[in-house]
């Protein structure tokens, strides 16, 4: 039996709204490995996975540390490359 998870594709706009930081910001966590990588849409398009976007946002939320943080994105990072 699988289980089959709802994914929405969330443009940056909509993360940084959600997540209410900045660009810079945002840029600086993905390359710290603190959040997953955006996907290519297409041409110069990209997006987030919104299960990896409330992934993350949980874990601040539960306080976790950076290291906690950067085993996460690896854990989404192998799920994600699983998935397809």
């Amino acid at each position: 039996m699988s289980i089959n998870i709802q994914h929405t594709i969330l443009r940056r706009p909509e993360v940084l709204a959600e997540l209410k930081i900045c660009k810079s910001s945002l840029q600086n966590q993905i390359n710290s490995g603190l959040f997953p990588k955006a996907i290519s849409l297409g041409g110069r398009s990209v997006g987030f996975i919104s299960t990896e976007v409330d992934a993350i946002l949980n874990a601040w939320i539960e306080e976790k540390t950076p290291e906690e943080i950067k085993q996460l994105v690896i854990e989404l990072t192998t799920q994600r490359k699983l998935a397809a």
